[in-house]
C-alpha cells in the first residue's frame, strides 16, 4: 500500500482512498500511487467494482500548485511529468464499473480523477469544477477532454473560461454528477450502486464498457463494429451460457454468473 493511496478490499469492491490531509492535493506520489492501484484493481479477479475516495471531508482539491509552480515548459512536457494524466487513464482504463463518491470539493486534478469513472455519486453540498484558468494554466490531466464528452463543449467551455466553483444543484443539472445524496451518506450511496455489479456478468460488463468509451472516439460505422467485435466475444464466455440459459428456463433476471 502507498502511503497517500490504498486499495480496501471488501465484499468483491474495491475502494480507491485517497488519504493526504487536510485536501488530499495530488502530487507527484500520488499520482505513482494511483496508478498503481488502478492497475491492481483492474487485475484482480476478486474486485467486481471500483469506488474512488477521498474521505468524509474532500474528495480532492486539486493538484499540488506549490509542487507545480517553479516548473518549466521543459519539465512539463517531459514524459516523467505526465504522470497525473497518466493516472487518470489507468482509472478510467479498469474494466469494471466505477464510482466516484464525492465529498466536500472535486476541483482541478480533483474532479478530472472523478470524470475518469462511469459515475459520480456526490454529497449536497459539493463544490466541483476546473479553476486552472485561474492559475493562468488550463486543465491538464483530461478535463478538456472528458468534461467536453460528458456535457457538451458549451457547457465545458463555460465551467473551462471561467474556472469558477459549480454548485451541487447546478453539477447535477449540467450532468457533472449523476446522484445527490446528504454528505454522509455519500460513501454508502456509492457502495450501493456498486454492489449492483458483485454478481454480474464480469466478461460483459468489461466489454460494454470497452464498446461504449471505445465507440466515443470513433465515428458511427466503425463504434458500430467495435460494438458487434465485442458483442461476439461474449459468446465465448461461460457467463453467456448461463444466461441465456437462465433466461430460458426460469425468465429474466435469475442468471447466477460466475464471472467467466
Amino acid at each position: 500500500m502507498g502511503e497517500f493511496v490504498r486499495l480496501e478490499v471488501d465484499g468483491a469492491i474495491g475502494t480507491i482512498r485517497l488519504d493526504r490531509p487536510k485536501m488530499n492535493a495530488l502530487n507527484r506520489q500520488i499520482e505513482v500511487e494511483l496508478r498503481e492501484v488502478a492497475l491492481e484493481a483492474a487485475e484482480r479477479d476478486d474486485i467486481r467494482a471500483v469506488i474512488v475516495y477521498g474521505g468524509e471531508k474532500v474528495f480532492a482539491a486539486g493538484a499540488d500548485i506549490k509542487e507545480m509552480a517553479e516548473m518549466s515548459y521543459a519539465d512539463m512536457a517531459s514524459k516523467e511529468q505526465r504522470g497525473l494524466s497518466d493516472a487518470m487513464s489507468q482509472v478510467a482504463a479498469i474494466p469494471k464499473p466505477t464510482v466516484a463518491a464525492l465529498t466536500g470539493y472535486a476541483l482541478g486534478g480533483g474532479f478530472e480523477l472523478a470524470l475518469s469513472c462511469d459515475r459520480r455519486i456526490a454529497a449536497d453540498n459539493i463544490k466541483v469544477g476546473q479553476p486552472e484558468i485561474l492559475l493562468g494554466v488550463i486543465p491538464g490531466a483530461g478535463g478538456t477532454q472528458r468534461l467536453a464528452r460528458l456535457i457538451g463543449p458549451s457547457k465545458a467551455k463555460d465551467i473551462i473560461y471561467t474556472g469558477r466553483f459549480v454548485d451541487a444543484q447546478e453539477a447535477l443539472s449540467l450532468g457533472m454528477v449523476d446522484e445527490l445524496v446528504p454528505a454522509d451518506e455519500v460513501y454508502a450511496a456509492a457502495r450501493r450502486w456498486a454492489e449492483q455489479f458483485t454478481n454480474g456478468a464480469a466478461r460483459a460488463l468489461a466489454a460494454a464498457k470497452a464498446a461504449i468509451d471505445g465507440g466515443l472516439d470513433l465515428d458511427l460505422a466503425n463504434g458500430l463494429k467495435l460494438e458487434t467485435h465485442l458483442f461476439a466475444g461474449t459468446f465465448a464466455t461461460e457467463d453467456q451460457k448461463i444466461g441465456m440459459r437462465s433466461f430460458i428456463e426460469n425468465g429474466p433476471g435469475k442468471a447466477k454468473f460466475t464471472g467467466n
